[in-house]
Formats: C-alpha cells, sequence, structure tokens
C-alpha cells in the first residue's frame, strides 16, 4: 500500500519544480520581448511630438494624400491606425522588405498597423490564387511577414494580421460591396485597377470589383490611413471619391515608390529573373544578383541601387542605429555609405562599379535574410504550409520505350532461341531457325529453291 506521507512529500517536491519553471519562463518571456525590440535604444520614442511622428510616417514615400486627416488623429493624442494590404499569390520576394521597412517606421512613430492578408482579392485576380490554395497562401504570407519584420529588429506588439475572407463576406459587407457597384462605372473601376489587377483580352468581372473592395476594406478595417505602393495609387483616388458617397470617411493614403526589378522594370512575383524569393539559397541569390541590370554610370532603373536605398540603408538603420552600407575593394580602404545620394555620385564617377556594388549587395542580402530562412527551417508547421501553398508540380511521366515490331520472320521472332555474338544460335528451337554447317543449302531446299 502507497505511503500518503511520501506521495505529499513528492506534491510538495513538484510544485516546487513547477514554481521554479513557472519563474524561468516569465523570465525567457520577458528576454525575449527585450531581445525584439532590437538592439537599437528606443526608449526615448513614446515621447515623439507629433511633428516627429510626422516626419517618421513620411521617411521614403513617394506621396501623401491628405495628411490633414493624420495630422487630426494625431492632435487629438490618439494612435494613427495604418492598414496595408498584400493579396496572398505568388510567394513573397525581397521588394517585400520595402513596405516591411515603412511599416517599421509606422511601428516606431506609435502607430497601430494592420496587415490585411487579402486572400479574396488574390482570388480575384485573374484566379492568382486558386481558391482551393489561398487560405495555405495567407498563412504563409504571415509567417513570411513575421519573419521579415523580425529580421530587421521591428518589435510587433502593435502589429495585427486579418485575413480578408474573415469580414468580406459577410452580408454587411456585401451590400456596402453592391452600393459601391451601383455608383461606379465600369470605366472608372477598370480604370482605378490598371496597374494592380492583371488586365487581359475579355477580362473576367473579378477584376472590376476588386478595386471597389480595396476602398471599401478602408471603413471595415476601421482606420486612418490606407498604406500602398505607388501602383496603387488610382485604387486610393477611387476610394478617396465613392466612400464619402455612401456615407463613410475619407483617409489618408500613403504610397511607396515602386523598386525596379533586377532586370529593370516592375518586381514581378511572376518573373523569376526580377526577384529574390525570401527562401532563396545563397547560391540562388549570388546567380541572380550577379545577372541583375546594372549597366555602369546608370542611377535611374539600376534595380541593384534601388535595393540598397530602400532595403539594404534603411535595414541597417533599425536593426544598428545607424544607416550604413559597406562596400569592400581589392585595392584601397572600402567605401562606406550612409544616404544614397553619395553612392549614387559614386557611380557616376565610376568610383563605385557594378564588379564591386553586386558582390557588396549579395552579401548583405544573404545576412539579411538568414534570420528568415533559419526560422523556416525550424519551424515543421511553417514547412508544411510552404507545401500546401505552392505544391510542388507533378512529376513528369517518363516515356514508355515502345516495343518495335518487326514482324514475325525475323530469326527467332516465335522461337525460343538466342543468337550469340559469334552468330551461332542456342535455345530449344536452335534446330529450325540454325543454318548449320552447310551454309545455306539446306535452308534453300527448305524453301523449295532449284538450281534451274
Amino acid at each position: 500500500m502507497a505511503d500518503p506521507v511520501a506521495i505529499q512529500d513528492e506534491i510538495a517536491l513538484l510544485e516546487k519544480n513547477l514554481a521554479e519553471i513557472q519563474d524561468q519562463l516569465k523570465d525567457a518571456k520577458a528576454r525575449l520581448r527585450k531581445a525584439q525590440s532590437g538592439a537599437v535604444d528606443r526608449s526615448g520614442e513614446q515621447e515623439m511630438s507629433m511633428d516627429d511622428r510626422l516626419a517618421m510616417i513620411k521617411v521614403n514615400l513617394k506621396e501623401v494624400l491628405n495628411p490633414e486627416i493624420m495630422e487630426e488623429v494625431l492632435k487629438k493624442g490618439e494612435s494613427l491606425k495604418v492598414y496595408w494590404g498584400t493579396a496572398t499569390t505568388g510567394r513573397p520576394h525581397c521588394g517585400y522588405f520595402v513596405p516591411i521597412l515603412k511599416i517599421a517606421h509606422f511601428l516606431r512613430a506609435g502607430c497601430h498597423v494592420k496587415i490585411l492578408l487579402a486572400d479574396i482579392h488574390g482570388f480575384l485576380d485573374n484566379l492568382k490564387a486558386p481558391i482551393e490554395l489561398v487560405k495555405f497562401r495567407a498563412e504563409y504570407y504571415r509567417y513570411v511577414i513575421t519573419a521579415l519584420l523580425k529580421a530587421v529588429s521591428v518589435p510587433i506588439e502593435k502589429l495585427e494580421f486579418v485575413l480578408g475572407s474573415s469580414y468580406e463576406l459577410s452580408p454587411d459587407y456585401m451590400m456596402d460591396l453592391l452600393r459601391l457597384a451601383s455608383i461606379t462605372s465600369e470605366r472608372d473601376s477598370k480604370r482605378a485597377g490598371a496597374e494592380v489587377v492583371k488586365q487581359t483580352e475579355n477580362a473576367p468581372l473579378s477584376g472590376l470589383i476588386y478595386p471597389l473592395m480595396q476602398a471599401l476594406d478602408e471603413q471595415y478595417l476601421d482606420v486612418d490611413v490606407q498604406f500602398g505602393g505607388l501602383d496603387q495609387r488610382k485604387i486610393f483616388a477611387l476610394a478617396k471619391d465613392v466612400l464619402p458617397k455612401i456615407g463613410y470617411k475619407e483617409r489618408a493614403h500613403l504610397m511607396n515608390p515602386m523598386v525596379p526589378g533586377l532586370q529593370g522594370g516592375k518586381m514581378s512575383a511572376s518573373d523569376p529573373d526580377s526577384k529574390i524569393d525570401v527562401l532563396d539559397t545563397p547560391d540562388a541569390v549570388r546567380k541572380k544578383l550577379k545577372k541583375a541590370f546594372a549597366p555602369p554610370k546608370q542611377v535611374e532603373e539600376n534595380g541593384v541601387l534601388s535595393f540598397v536605398e530602400y532595403v539594404l540603408l534603411p535595414a541597417g538603420e533599425l536593426r544598428h542605429g545607424t544607416p550604413k552600407f559597406v562596400v569592400e575593394r581589392r585595392e584601397g580602404e572600402p567605401l562606406v555609405y550612409t544616404d544614397i545620394a553619395k553612392m549614387h555620385e559614386d557611380y557616376m564617377n565610376e568610383i563605385l562599379t557594378p564588379q564591386i556594388l553586386k558582390p557588396a549587395v549579395t552579401e548583405a542580402l544573404i545576412q539579411l535574410l538568414a534570420p528568415v530562412q533559419e526560422a523556416f527551417q525550424a519551424d515543421p508547421k511553417w514547412k508544411e504550409i510552404e507545401q500546401k501553398a505552392y505544391p510542388p508540380p507533378p512529376a513528369e511521366k517518363k516515356k514508355e520505350k515502345k516495343v518495335k515490331n518487326k514482324g514475325t520472320g525475323y530469326p527467332g521472332a516465335a522461337k525460343k532461341v538466342e543468337a550469340k555474338p559469334d552468330g551461332h544460335v542456342e535455345g530449344a528451337d536452335k534446330a529450325e531457325v540454325d543454318v548449320g554447317t552447310d551454309s545455306g543449302t539446306k535452308a534453300m531446299e527448305k524453301l523449295g529453291l532449284e538450281e534451274k
């Protein structure tokens, strides 16, 4: 029979150990929060003035519409609510660092940021995301965006992910969408989505619904500001025009510049040569950047220089407290840059050349992606979602070798014989096919041939 006293002592010991583990867990969580806040001391951010906040929000933006809306919110002492949406279609690439770094600025300025994982939009955009895959792709995007933010030491306590289908299929939303459809012309909706929605001949109606939904999302996400790339400008203008017509307020709009792809032009998830996937191996990164479009003395449409300007310099500031980019040289001291203007000047004067710029960008990007890829490798759930979101194409069937029909007249066609290298045959039917030592005499006799 068990001793009750001994059991009580065992319970007391377990409770003591549990209390110690809980203390350790609490300490570990506190250290994690401190680590996620980044190496830079940002303790003064809570004391930022309104002007400082606005300046931080506007850094590296190409255009701002209705800044007075933001000013009115900040004057009340409220946190600015900002939303950025991304259609969950192709694999996120390194161009995503551009909006991610702006989101970092919003968070540092005390904004509450909502990231819309626009799964319905991905489906509507010419079926870029099949309906069977959108939920997996939305989850994959959440993993990637979180990892990108952590890679540049951005705290994510004021960050909120929202799945589009969680509210866009509700009766109220759909009724408002129909109201917008009743006051928006086909021409205006098509024009609004021209730079965002894939344009095709005899396009489906879904492409006309897409811009209306993006406008309506501002109301249902309850935000003050929508943020996006400069290619979204026409959709922002549509939202500014149509939302007040159905009784909803106007919002401010913030726009990032469009960063050129590695081959010039827009960086696109559908063009593998124009972008680098966040999970590309170091060898793949080196190979793509080696082929990147970066002509000597040309700074316009130079995707490599633009990547330094809008990703590597801001990331350096977030991670280390100051923007800095270093280019090693075989001869002479390294070139150290803290702003893009000096880089442009040196590039135009061929002090900075493609031959030394590309390797420097390559190694800096590999370092920036390393924590993202480590997080992916360490997370079985993320790996599982990746396979479901982007299933590999089915393996090609090997072509079956067709058996050549030689007919029934060749030696051994229906016989159990085997020809040897020296020409003779062996097998059960050897006697029927063997020419023998009399050359062809007997064989010819069998064929009924007579010498005339």
